[in-house]
């Protein structure tokens, strides 16, 4: 199939929607008397070729589609849209320069590294997830969120210290949100370590103000998933301390949080945080 065609209202819906849920689409709207159209559409049919297949180029005759111009509010041409998977991503208006027009299409088209990246998401063993993101990685130069991906496959594989390394190979500038939800995963995939249930519970017992205790204890159940449980048992440092393990169990709450899976069990330990610090 070529990379430029022209499309008809007729087959817009198959030419553009159906299309572009295989392949990024981009919809040159057009007139044959709009002089801007006649010096835009040779650059986008130049691009369409070079970018071999990451995108095809729809034209379409804005005058003799007036249902589809309506429907994307075409009011001035050219008027140039995006569509992924059946959706505007992405669109302007004008005849853009040929830099302009690549640095358009360099920020919204997948190069082989995110098609790898797609490909990663789609896979439930995360060892074959590890392989195809770190192949994307390296393609891409390590960029940041190919990499955060691979962290997680990582993580999901139980491979901590290369999930470390990961993490590590991010600059201080492109750590955001997402590397720090993966930080807390990592702590808390390393500790507390081997240690005895029993143990902890007989120490809190014994001493409920056993802080070390406590925290350990709460490790062990959000490593198990138990999040109600270590909650518990950070609210009750909360509750009992006015220092420094006080504001150290209310930040690894904190931390916790984005972790865990059930909005319920975070609802109920924030509103209780909540109380304790008031």
């Amino acid at each position: 199939m070529p990379h430029a065609y022209d499309i008809t209202e007729a087959d817009f819906d198959t030419a553009v929607l159906a299309r572009s849920r295989e392949v990024p689409v981009l919809v040159d709207f057009w007139a044959p008397w709009c002089g801007p159209c006649r010096s835009l559409k040779p650059l986008l049919e130049k691009l369409a070729g070079e970018y071999g297949g990451r995108f095809e180029l729809a034209k379409l005759n804005s005058d003799e589609a007036p249902s589809v111009s309506a429907r994307y509010a075409v009011r001035s041409i050219p008027a140039v849209k995006l569509f992924v998977d059946g959706e505007v991503v992405d669109e302007f208006t004008g005849a853009l320069p040929e830099g302009q027009l690549r640095a358009f299409l360099d920020a919204r088209l997948p190069d082989e590294a995110e098609k790898l990246r797609r490909q990663a998401a789609t896979l439930a063993d995360p060892l074959a997830r590890a392989e195809l993101l770190n192949q994307a990685a390296d393609l891409s130069g390590g960029r940041p969120e190919i990499v955060l991906d691979l962290v997680a496959a990582l993580l999901d594989a139980g491979l901590a210290d290369y999930a470390a390394a990961g993490l590590d190979s991010i600059e201080p500038r492109e750590r955001d949100e997402a590397w720090l939800k993966l930080k807390a995963r990592l702590d808390l995939a390393r500790g507390p370590g081997d240690v005895d249930e029993a143990a902890l519970d007989a120490r809190i017992t014994a001493d409920p103000k056993d802080f070390e205790a406590r925290f350990a204890l709460a490790t062990l159940h959000a490593q198990r998933q138990a999040w109600s449980a270590a909650f518990a048992q950070l609210l009750e440092i909360v509750l009992r301390d006015k220092a420094d393990a006080r504001k150290q169990a209310r930040d690894k709450l904190v931390e916790w949080f984005p972790l865990c899976p059930d909005p319920k069990a975070v609802m109920n330990a924030r509103r209780e945080l909540s109380m304790y610090l008031n």
